[in-house]
């Protein structure tokens, strides 16, 4: 083995020191990159310094003044809730390291799941009262035997703008064509490293190969963007932003560098977390004419164009700036448990009352009461990785 590739092995024995200094010394490249801007580099005595130019748009309108929302999902504090993500399955063809602990999970038992009849009866229910996107997830959700089938019955329904799915790419290829035609019209790609053997590592499975071939399937079936997820872990991949952003420069492929997040048995250290301002000083050093792309409010990632680049590049910022004000996002699990914060351990089951035979309003009081009580944000990082919450394959990606 090489010495290289056996260094990546032991990327989670190191301990790179991280310390406060290291997040407030870019303090000011977070709050000055909050709005649209054009970024630059110069050098001053020696040192790169960033030189800011505003460049703000006005903000999207509210998609709530385009369609009704109903008061289920408004909580307290006005957020208006039209993003729906379905976790299809707990079962997955990886094994990542932030997403299933080394020793794996318990899985919940079939029966126990959510039928295909049940998430259209409670996905129509949600876009009946204003949810206008649904992201698919799992667990891996193209290894249903019925995902086209339920693409179809989903993507019909009425008001139901955005069908998306956030997969590891294994099985995608084969499938996409056959899923856009049933109306899946948004796609995200999982993919932490181009090193074919860094993958096999992280993923304790081969496949590299086969996702780069979905990627490439995506963009020839026409998918604008193709959204390339990657989770920064320093000291594994951290080397690696570069070389991901290249893959912007002539395909319309969107990078989404997300910071590492702790969930129940991904062994979470903020040693290995690369904050977002780290990763954007590494690609304003390599890229010029990086221009801060204006989001909507609603909006997860912090996203910025290249000059040059038929793609873009986006930060997800959970650890170093959440975006919880905006959030208007909610969580179905394959279990059939309602979720209205990804780092929030609260539950409550949809799938119980369903089988008990309860009707529509009774499903709309639960989920409405549950979306009331929602916090205004969740805990910082140090609180979030000693409270108990479910590992990323349960909750869903």
């Amino acid at each position: 083995m090489r010495p290289s590739i056996f260094r990546f092995f032991h990327w989670h024995l190191r301990h790179n020191s991280l310390t406060s200094a290291s997040f407030s010394s870019r303090a000011s490249l977070l709050s000055a990159s909050s709005s649209g801007q054009n970024i630059t580099t110069s050098h001053h005595n020696g040192s790169l310094s960033k030189m800011y130019s505003t460049s703000c748009e006005t903000l999207s309108e509210d998609p709530s003044k385009d369609r009704a929302v109903s008061d289920m999902l408004i909580d307290s504090f006005g957020r208006m809730h039209t993003y729906l993500r379905i976790s299809l399955t707990e079962r997955c063809n990886l094994r990542c390291h932030y997403c299933m602990p080394a020793e794996g999970v318990e899985l919940t038992p079939s029966p126990q799941l959510l039928s295909q009849d049940e998430i259209v009866r409670l996905a129509s229910l949600f876009v009946s009262s204003g949810v206008d996107k649904i992201r698919l997830t799992g667990g891996e959700p193209t290894i249903r035997k019925d995902i086209e089938e339920l693409c179809l019955q989903l993507s019909n329904l009425k008001g139901l703008k955005t069908l998306a799915m956030t997969t590891n790419g294994i099985t995608l290829g084969k499938k996409l064509p056959k899923l856009k035609d049933s109306g899946l019209n948004l796609v995200n790609i999982s993919l932490d490293t181009l090193v074919p053997a860094k993958f096999e590592f992280m993923t304790r499975r081969k496949g590299h190969g086969r996702v780069m071939e979905s990627i490439d399937a995506a963009v020839k079936l026409g998918y604008n963007p193709v959204k390339v997820n990657c989770v920064v872990m320093r000291g594994f991949n951290d080397d690696e932003i570069c070389d991901f952003v290249e893959l912007t420069r002539e395909r319309p492929i969107n990078v989404r560098f997300i910071e590492f997040m702790p969930f129940d048995g991904n062994v979470w250290n903020v040693k290995k977390l690369v904050p977002y301002a780290e990763m954007l000083d590494k690609v304003v050093e390599k890229f010029t004419g990086l221009q801060r792309i204006q989001d909507h409010p609603t909006e997860t990632a912090k996203n910025f164009r290249i000059d040059g680049h038929q793609g873009s590049v986006s930060f997800i910022t959970s650890m170093t700036e959440h975006f919880c004000a905006g959030c208007n996002r909610l969580r179905l699990l394959a279990d059939g448990n309602f979720k209205v914060c990804l780092f929030g351990p609260s539950e409550v089951s949809l799938r119980d009352p369903i089988r008990l035979g309860e009707g529509d309003d009774k499903l709309r009081e639960i989920i409405g009461a549950a979306v009331k009580r929602k916090k205004a944000s969740h805990a910082g990082m140090f609180d979030l990785a000693k409270t108990p919450n479910r590992p990323m394959i349960h909750i869903g990606g």
